[in-house]
Formats: C-alpha cells, structure tokens, sequence
C-alpha cells in the first residue's frame, strides 16, 4: 500500500503534467517526434528524383545498375526514460528533492508520449539496474511509471551509467526515443554513450541543484558524499573554497554540455530552484529547427 504523501504527490504531479500536455506540449512533441522514425520496407530500382542518400551500394554493386532502399514511417515510437536514482538523486535545497523534479519531468514526456499514441518504458538505475518497466500504452501504464520514480527504494547508492546504457541496448530491440535523466555524477560512460547514440536517439536531461553550483557561507559543517557515504568537515565560508568549489562545478558542467554536443546529443538542463518549462519548450524548438 502506498503511503498516502506519495498518492498525493502521484495526484498532484498526474493533474500539473496532464494540463501542461494538454495547453502547451502535446504539439511541441508530436511536431518534434512523430513520423520521425523509420523502418526498412524493400529494395527498388533507382528513379529520376529520388535521393541518392538512399542508394543501397551492395545491392547495387551485384546487379550493375542503381538500387534504393525503401523506407516507411513507423507509426508507432517507444519512448525510454533512463532514470537515475543515486544517492546524489535524493538531494535538494529548494522546495524539493532532484529525484522530485526528475519524477515530474518524466510525467511530462510520458504524458505526451501517450497522447501521440507511442509507448513508454521506464529503466531505473543506481550502480546496478534497479527496476525495468517494458514499453506500454496508457494512463494506467503512465501513473505506475510516476509511481515508481517517486516510490521506488534503490539498493545501490553509486551511479553507473554505462551498465544502464548497455542494459538499454539489450531490452530494445528497436531504435527508441531515450531521455536519459540524471545529474550524471559518473566517470567512463562517454564511450556507451555515443554507442547507445547510434543505436537511439539520446536525450540528456541534467537535473541539478543550486548547492551544488554554490556552496553557502555557514561557517563549518561536515559534508557526506551522498553516493560514497564518506564524511568531511569544511569551512563553508573560506572565499578560496567557495571559489573552488564553483569553478570546479563549471568545468564539470561544461565537459557534460561539450560530450554532448561533440557525440551530437540533445541536451536539457533543469535545476530545483528553476522551473522546467521554458528549459522543455526551448529544447522543442531546438529540436523543431534541426529537422527544419
């Protein structure tokens, strides 16, 4: 049985997500995704017109004249959501948890997978995989998906995002449209990443804190690693640490956006303190410009 605050948040986050789908984002999605993927039909000879991207060199190479390949539009995506739910995921400064606002955005894109008729699937992940949802329609489907972002109780504490890449790559069979959600305090998964990339077409979504940015001047406390459990006591209000702490925060984020840029990975960035919306419409219209 869940407890009742859960139900609520469930209730709450189900009523949000379903009127932004409904005012602001159901056309954004299908503009960006639908009619997007496309699937392997036949092998035809070569017409005046057509593009010459679709010739099949093998094909045409044993019959001595031009061959394309024929492609129709797959009328029904799958849509994978790659959570991460490290220690890191269950911290937050504002009015609530990283794993909060990553729950809510998932809500959002399943929302608007459903209503365009594509399927949702759901991977949790910490330094192991944690629990596997296979792809499903409907509003039924959708709210266990919520329901196990927000309730779920992970074993592992670590992050290994190449292990849930490679596990991605062995549960679809298919090319899916990946959100890949996580603050991505991880190390080594560049190289998953751009092979899950050929495979999928990735999305980062980086969900992040203020404090983890900028460290408050309060004077001395004991910090735990939330993923290590290790313990460190520091003067939160030496400038040099302060200084540190956010230059080394910026190179960070910075070598995640080049990575992504540089394997030609979308990218989302949201932070507890920010609301979600215009960062989810200017990553539409980034999208809406690249296939235009």
């Amino acid at each position: 049985m869940l407890p009742k605050e859960i139900i609520k948040k469930i209730r709450r986050i189900q009523i949000t997500t379903n009127r932004m789908v409904s005012d602001v984002f159901a056309g954004e999605y299908q503009s960006v995704f639908k009619g997007r993927g496309m699937e392997f039909d036949e092998v035809r000879e070569y017409q005046p017109g057509d593009e010459v991207r679709d010739i099949d060199w093998n094909v045409t190479a044993r019959y001595g004249r031009p061959f394309i390949k024929k492609f129709v539009e797959e009328r029904e995506q799958t849509v994978m959501l790659l959570v991460d739910a490290s220690g890191s995921s269950r911290f937050g400064s504002r009015d609530r948890f990283k794993s909060e606002l990553a729950a809510e955005l998932c809500a959002v894109l399943a929302f608007s997978a459903i209503r365009n008729k594509d399927k949702v699937g759901l991977i949790i992940f910490t330094d192991r995989i944690e629990k596997f949802v296979p792809p499903a329609k409907g509003s039924r489907h959708v709210l266990r998906v919520i329901r196990e972002v927000l309730y779920f109780q992970p074993e592992g504490e670590g992050t290994d995002i190449t292990l849930a890449l490679e596990y991605l790559n062995r549960v679809t069979r298919r090319r899916s449209i990946t959100f890949l959600v996580s603050d991505f305090e991880a190390e080594g998964y560049e190289k998953a990443l751009t092979i899950a990339n050929k495979r999928h077409d990735m999305i980062a979504v980086m969900v992040k804190d203020p404090r983890e940015r900028e460290l408050p001047p309060v004077g001395l406390i004991n910090l735990r690693d939330a993923e290590t459990g290790e313990d460190c006591l520091v003067d939160t209000s030496d400038a040099n640490l302060q200084r540190r702490y956010r230059e080394d925060a910026e190179r960070e984020e910075e070598e995640m956006v080049k990575l992504f840029r540089g394997s030609g990975i979308d990218f989302i960035r949201v932070s507890t303190d920010q609301p979600y919306v215009p960062e989810l419409m200017r990553f539409f219209k980034r999208r809406e410009r690249k296939i235009h």
